[in-house]
Parts: structure tokens; C-alpha cells; sequence
């Protein structure tokens, strides 16, 4: 093999002359001088379309290539401008590396695969670049992944939800494919107008496509779907139905546990000391101490409670029945979900009626809002459909937030959680 071939193996070079190699002693450097083949010379750096030159540009330049071992390796070579008849005056593209970037296309790649494998600071270690630098190519191979496949392909049943990735009440609006069980879309925000984004990019077309779409019970996320896609079904999601229905119930108990000290307060204290045998019972302090502790066993499904849960839990439905009506109610809301769909009509119409007169305000207030989506909970039990698979996503992109912090943009957040979750990792250079 001869030394040039070796070289623009080495370097990853491809439709580039190598003109020469330099070892920099006192830097630790190997630069290559390098440019592009006569078929490559004169194009758009955005578009890559032939164009006339304008001038010499700003002269010479380096991007980094890939560390030959424990040595770094830059290439370097004229940066040309030309006139772009779409574009105007731009320096003009060259072979080996993304137009306004300061690193070879391997080198990008390799960082690219590297952030969806790797920790933060092995990405940063090895390939010795700062973690905002990482951000920046992140999102310049996502723009090229983007552009190469069409990820609304397909689509037919689709999940929508928000996820807070930092303080400051900042969101981002999430879109699955339930059947390629990948991410698809994501945005900042969390409005009707981040929503219609989604469904501008989909296209009038394509929004007739869609078959099924399941939300939280955000009232603004169905009417734009209502809109949108009129033949789609509306799913409600069975893992948010019943989260208000714990949300109701632990507004009972902490209601429970707030009269519970109130009493405590209005009873006599007692001196220091083990109080004498004859001592009058404290109920308040006793009920107070006893709910103060009783959460997890309200919130817990029945058959994960451990034996002292269960202990509580026999506690409260004797010493406080409102309390355990609650829980019932909360508990009889989910085995709706778990039956079959001609069973669950029936028992959802019983339980809103229990509800109904149940006399327990925060229960008596859930029904409303469970009779305003009744036709889309039993949707989501008749086509056995929820955003468990949303809530997945957003617990992984939870992850890469942690590891996106110091990203400048949350444009670069996405580009990461995009390559990790949209089905198109990046491959290391040289791997098939």
C-alpha cells in the first residue's frame, strides 16, 4: 500500500487530494494538507450545487480528524468563497467535513455515537473537546440524519405528551409511534401552537392517516387532534385517569391528617416523661401519627403492598371510613381498566355513579372530568392502547437531560434524544 493510500485511510479522506503530511513537534500535531478533487471544487456550502467563485476567501484553515493514537490530526487546505444563486456568497463545501464545521465528518460521527453510548465526561476525555462542543455536533448530524429519512413515514398511531427538562417551567412536547415504538417529534413547549407545529410538519395528507391518538387529558391537546385528524380515535390514557384518582384520594388523606392535628392541638399536653397508666387516650395524636404514615400504603396497588402496608391499611378503614371509601373508589377506578371492553362500559358507568354520591368533594369533582373523557377511557380499553410507552420515552429522555446539561440550546437536547430514541443511532466510522 502506498503511503498516501495509507494516509487518507487513516484520515477518512474520500474525493480529496492529499498534497502533503506534517508533523508538528512542538505541538504534538499531524497536519495534512489536503483538497478537494477537481469534481468537488466550486460548490455551495449549504447546498452543494456547482457555483462561480468569488474570491480567495478568508485563506487557510484546519479541521480536526480523528486522533492518529495518542496524537491529534487536523487537516488543513484553502477555503475558497462562491456565489450561491439561492444561498449568496458562502464558502464553498469541501469533501471531508459539514459545511461551517470545525471537524471531519469520522470525527463528528464517532462523538455522535459516542453521546448515546457513553458518560459525559468519557465523551469529553477522549475525544477532547468541551461538552457544548459535543452539543453542536450533535445537532449537525441529527440535521443530516433528518434530512436522509423521512420519520413520519408510516405513521398510524401516535402518543402525545409534555416533559419538564429544566426549572423555569420548560417543557418539551413529545411525539411517539406506538407501533415502531420510537420517538418521532420533539419541540419546546407546551401550547396549542407547539402541538399544531407537529401537525403542520405531518402535513394535511398524512393527518388523515393517523388511526389512533393517545394523550393525557389535556383538553387543548383534543381539540387540535379533533381538528386535525377527524378520523382518528381519541385515547385517553389509562396511567393519567388513574393518577388523578390518587391525586384525589391523597387530597382526602391530607385533609384526614390535617383534622387529625387540629384535634391533637385542642387536647391537654402532657408533662415529660412515660405518662401514668391512668392517662386519658390522645385520639388525635394517635390518628395523626398513624395517617402521617399511610401514603404509600393508599397509593400502592393492593398487590404489591408488603404485610406492614397491609397492616395500615386494615387500620384505616377502621378508624377512618371516609378515608377507605376513598381508597376503595381509587382502587375501583383502576379494575375498570383491566376488563374486557363490554364489562368495563358497565362498571365505568357504576363507578361514576358511586362517585356521584360518594359525598367525598375531591371524588365527587373526578367524575365530572371522568364523564367528560368517558368515551375516550373506554377507547383506550377497547383498542388496549395508552402512553406507556410516552412514559417510557420521557423516563429515557430524563436520562439524557441529566447528560445534557451545559447544552446551550434545547435544540441540541433533542438532536441527542432524537439519535438515542429515533431509531437511527449513528454508527462509528469505518463500521457497517
Amino acid at each position: 500500500m502506498r503511503d498516501v493510500s495509507l494516509w487518507r485511510g487513516l484520515l477518512g479522506l474520500e474525493k480529496t487530494v492529499l498534497e502533503r503530511v506534517e508533523f508538528d513537534e512542538e505541538a504534538e500535531v499531524v497536519v495534512a494538507h489536503v483538497r478537494p478533487v477537481k469534481r468537488q471544487r466550486g460548490r455551495c456550502g449549504v447546498c452543494r450545487r456547482r457555483s462561480p467563485g468569488y474570491d480567495a476567501g478568508p485563506g487557510r484553515r484546519r479541521w480536526r480528524a480523528l486522533d492518529l493514537g495518542t496524537i491529534q490530526a487536523l487537516l488543513e487546505a484553502d477555503m475558497p468563497r462562491v456565489r450561491c444563486r439561492v444561498h449568496g456568497v458562502v464558502v464553498a463545501a469541501v469533501p471531508w467535513a459539514r459545511h461551517d464545521a470545525g471537524h471531519t465528518y469520522a470525527f463528528d460521527d464517532q462523538v455522535a455515537w459516542l453521546a448515546t453510548q457513553a458518560s459525559k465526561s468519557t465523551v469529553t476525555e477522549l475525544m477532547r473537546i468541551a461538552w457544548r462542543t459535543v452539543g453542536s455536533i450533535i445537532a449537525r448530524v441529527w440535521a443530516d440524519v433528518e434530512v436522509a429519512h423521512d420519520r413520519f413515514a408510516g405513521l398510524r398511531r401516535i402518543g402525545i405528551d409534555e416533559i419538564s427538562y429544566k426549572k423555569g417551567h420548560k417543557y418539551l412536547m413529545v411525539v411517539v409511534d406506538h407501533d415502531a415504538r420510537r420517538l418521532v417529534w420533539a419541540a419546546p413547549g407546551r401550547t396549542s401552537a407547539t402541538v399544531n407545529e407537529f401537525f403542520d410538519l405531518l402535513g394535511e395528507q398524512r393527518c388523515t392517516l393517523i388511526t389512533h391518538v393517545s394523550a393525557d387529558g389535556a383538553d387543548f391537546i383534543d381539540t387540535i387532534v379533533a381538528a386535525r385528524c377527524p378520523a382518528a380515535v381519541r385515547v385517553a390514557d389509562p396511567f393519567h385517569i388513574v393518577k388523578w384518582a390518587t391525586d384525589a384520594l391523597d387530597e382526602v388523606r391530607r385533609g384526614a391528617w390535617n383534622d387529625a392535628r387540629k384535634q391533637a392541638r385542642r387536647e391537654p399536653k402532657r408533662g415529660r416523661g412515660r405518662p401514668p397508666a391512668d392517662a386519658p387516650p390522645r385520639p388525635g395524636s394517635e390518628l395523626a401519627k398513624g395517617l402521617g404514615g399511610a401514603r404509600y400504603s393508599l397509593w400502592k396497588n393492593p398487590e404489591n403492598l408488603t404485610e406492614k402496608q397491609q397492616t395500615k391499611l386494615a387500620w384505616i378503614a377502621t378508624t377512618d371510613p371516609k378515608l377507605y371509601r376513598a381508597y376503595l373508589l381509587k382502587e375501583g377506578l383502576r379494575v375498570v381498566f383491566r376488563l374486557p371492553y363490554h364489562q368495563a362500559s358497565e362498571a365505568l358507568d357504576r363507578w361514576i355513579s358511586w362517585a356521584r354520591r360518594c359525598r367525598i368533594p375531591a371524588f365527587v369533582k373526578l367524575q365530572k372530568s371522568v364523564v367528560k373523557h368517558r368515551h375516550r377511557i373506554l377507547a383506550a380499553i377497547e383498542h388496549n392502547l395508552s402512553n406507556g410507552l410516552i412514559e417510557s420515552t420521557n423516563t429515557k429522555i430524563r436520562l439524557i437531560t441529566r447528560m445534557a446539561f451545559g447544552f446551550k440550546s434545547a435544540e441540541a437536547l433533542i438532536a441527542m434524544a432524537m439519535l438515542s430514541l429515533g431509531g437511527h443511532r449513528p454508527a462509528l466510522p469505518g463500521r457497517n
